[in-house]
């Protein structure tokens, strides 16, 4: 049997490198896309993807890549069998909170390009997010954000960040593919927005993966494999 396509698309401060467990996982059941993403704008990278992507395949996002492929699951739906979305969600709702979500990004972004990147790596790893994750974990989430320059992670955030994408939970119910929410049991902000996210879209499973915390494809790729049909 020819393996079936899969896009994976990664989180802030991540490469493509960081889907890495979850492709071993799949033991080739897939052929798997995982790219780099751009600076943005978020049109404009939806634009990338849409060329880049296969004419039918799975689509897999974290976070920020979530937001992302929740996005282009909505402009080409007719191309996505399947949509996986790990510690995802929607944006933000009211124009407010989109406007002072990218104040935020703005003066992160600032401090990153005075900081550089490896002092940045330190303090983002810090958050109580990414509480408790095993020492491999965040080693390799280390080496992974060590990829990147400066420069690109501030213009991911000026460009992809959540402030500066649209809303799409008006949107949630015209998706109807099968759609997995990925979350995990530690990350009690994003269980409930997959609760709400649940409620919305018409082919949903919310998949709760025991002792992980935000980023599940990293503490454990199996469960994320499996949500893919793996």
């Amino acid at each position: 049997m020819v393996p079936d396509d899969l896009v994976l698309l990664h989180g802030f401060t991540q490469t493509g490198a960081s889907w890495d467990g979850v492709v071993r996982e799949l033991a080739g059941r897939y052929r798997a896309l995982a790219p780099d993403l751009g600076p943005g704008p978020w049109e404009a990278e939806l634009d990338r993807l849409e060329a880049l992507a296969p004419a039918a395949f799975a689509l897999c996002g974290y976070s920020m890549g979530g937001r992302l492929a929740l996005a282009l699951a909505l402009r080409i739906p007719e191309r996505v069998r399947r949509l996986v979305l790990v510690s995802a969600s929607p944006g933000l709702a009211g124009a407010g909170e989109r406007a002072a979500r990218r104040a935020a990004d703005e003066a992160l972004a600032d401090r990153i390009e005075a900081i550089g990147v490896e002092a940045f790596a330190r303090e983002w790893a810090a958050q109580p997010l990414f509480a408790g994750q095993p020492a491999e974990v965040a080693a390799a989430a280390r080496e992974d954000r060590l990829r990147r320059s400066a420069d690109d992670l501030a213009a991911q955030l000026r460009g992809l960040g959540t402030g500066a994408m649209s809303s799409l939970w008006e949107r949630l119910g015209e998706l109807r593919m099968p759609t997995v929410l990925v979350v995990g049991e530690q990350d009690p902000k994003f269980l409930a927005i997959a609760g709400q996210m649940e409620a919305r879209l018409a082919r949903a499973e919310r998949v709760v993966v025991p002792g992980a915390g935000h980023a599940v494809q990293l503490e454990a790729p199996a469960a994320v494999a499996a949500a893919l049909g793996g």
